[in-house]
């Protein structure tokens, strides 16, 4: 009888082994138990790449594993960002990217290898970048209001650099430009460096600048901020008024926000956000982004989700309304 016994507990015991082997690693070992690569769809040096950066490190030491930016950049970010979208969606290959790349490049491209929703799983917002509206020291215009009089008074006279046709800072400009009924010439450069060089040199007189990109020119006074494009104030320069202050309803707020391939796990999804609630709550962290004139923005990934998809429809319109478009 023990015998018997014996054996009938040995049999229960090496099926429950069998069924424990057939589990998949992910629910083995606990997430994660390896490098997790961070694809940041812009070359290295940028704010985007910065702030991933930031982010990356502290994720790393409050989830005790590396944290690997991987900078992924072409066809202003659409190369990084379809790359994430088709990696495994096992929490080992996230996505840090800002809105520039992934709400407004579908409305300026024909194909840009990925759908900003259907392809990723929200995890939470990072960061919302300070950009201003700035002009050269020694342009005549000291305010919003100002410019608006001046370019009124001078219809299509008026340049403002941007960083190229379809880009966010280009985009802003032309929001400016409806919301203010003004006629100004667009002028885009090769990148936001060397419109923020000209404007600080006199060669063209307004552009919409990050404000990383702004900083060498304001503190070495060649430049000086017109108002703050974003919908507040910014932390970083509180008395620098916003657009919308003399302008009711205009603003935008560019962001920087973690995505997982769609199909992450939920519980390796809750793990990261609360990681990186963590991450953004820590004073370290938001000083580092203050550097890169960035202050600290948070969101659920239902909050997250619902911001993608109204930021969509919105950019859509306005980038019709420039007539932007890049093939």
């Amino acid at each position: 009888m023990k015998k018997r016994n014996f054996f009938r507990h040995f049999a229960v015991l090496a099926g429950a082994l069998s069924g424990l082997a057939a589990l998949p690693a992910a629910a083995q070992d606990a997430y994660p138990s390896r490098p997790v690569t961070v694809i940041v769809p812009q070359a290295a040096g940028g704010a985007n790449d910065a702030i991933a950066r930031i982010v990356a490190q502290k994720l790393g030491e409050i989830m005790g594993q590396t944290f690997l930016v991987d900078n992924r950049p072409g066809a202003g970010g659409n190369v990084g960002t379809a790359q994430a979208a088709k990696a495994k969606p096992d929490g080992y290959t996230l996505l840090l990217t800002t809105n520039s790349a992934h709400v407004i490049n579908p409305s300026i491209y024909k194909n840009t290898g990925f759908d900003p929703v259907k392809d990723f799983e929200p995890v939470g917002l990072v960061a919302n970048a300070g950009y201003v509206l700035v002009a050269n020291s020694a342009f005549p215009a000291n305010s919003v209001a100002e410019l608006i009089a001046q370019a009124k008074a001078r219809p299509g006279q008026i340049s403002y650099a941007s960083a190229g046709n379809g880009t966010l800072n280009h985009l802003i400009g032309e929001m400016f430009k409806r919301a203010a009924g003004v006629d100004m010439l667009h002028v885009p450069y090769k990148g936001s460096a060397g419109a923020a060089t000209d404007v600080a040199g006199g060669q063209i007189p307004v552009s919409v600048q990050s404000l990383p990109s702004s900083l060498p020119f304001l503190q070495s006074g060649k430049i000086k901020v017109l108002g703050v494009v974003n919908e507040k104030r910014l932390a970083s320069m509180p008395n620098a008024p916003t657009i919308g202050e003399t302008l009711p309803g205009f603003g935008s707020t560019p962001w920087y926000g973690l995505l997982a391939p769609a199909g992450t796990p939920r519980e390796v999804i809750a793990r990261l956000q609360s990681a990186l609630e963590k991450t953004l709550a820590s004073k370290d962290v938001a000083d580092k982004l203050a550097v890169q004139g960035c202050d600290v923005m948070t969101a659920s990934p239902t909050q997250f989700a619902a911001l993608i998809q109204g930021d969509l429809p919105r950019w859509n319109k306005i980038v019709k309304d420039s007539g932007a478009r890049i093939d």
